[in-house]
Formats: structure tokens, C-alpha cells, sequence
């Protein structure tokens, strides 16, 4: 199965990242994203294929000094459940 995903814009209200932080910030949540994505357990919904133009997601709890890889990894997982997976 093929899956193209585009993200357009990402908007994290509340976090301050510094430049160098954004690539890997970037990176991780691509890398987790895929990681979950390549399990297959999507919604029937997103299986044949649909452009959306807003995914409301849950909300994530951001711990003291997280890392940009840890919050990666928490993005990624909050947009794969805003994806209606069964």
C-alpha cells in the first residue's frame, strides 16, 4: 500500500523551538508517523484515498524540557489518532 501524506502547515501554539530544532523536530515526527502508518490500521475512510483540508487531533501533554525528538514522536502519534484509526 501506498500512502502520499502532505502537511502543509503545523501550527504548535505555546512551544518555542530554535531553529536547529525544527529539523529534528521535523524528522522525528515524519520517522514515527511512517512507523505507524506502515501498521495499516487506518479508518476505511482513509484507505481509498481522500484530501482533507483540517485534522482536528486530541491534545498531547508536553513534560518540562521536551526534547524536539520526544515532541516529534508525540505529534506524530496525536496525528495518527486524529486519523479515526479503529
Amino acid at each position: 500500500m501506498n500512502i502520499n501524506l502532505h502537511i502543509d502547515r503545523l501550527v504548535l501554539d505555546g512551544i518555542s523551538l530554535d531553529s536547529h530544532q525544527r529539523p529534528v523536530l521535523q524528522q522525528a515526527l515524519q520517522r514515527e508517523l511512517t512507523r505507524l502508518l506502515a501498521n495499516g490500521n487506518l479508518h476505511p475512510d482513509f484507505v481509498g484515498g481522500i484530501a482533507i483540508r483540517r485534522l482536528a487531533v486530541p491534545g498531547i501533554q508536553l513534560a518540562e524540557n521536551i526534547q524536539p525528538t520526544q515532541l516529534g514522536q508525540q505529534i506524530a502519534g496525536a496525528l495518527y489518532g486524529g486519523m479515526g484509526r479503529e
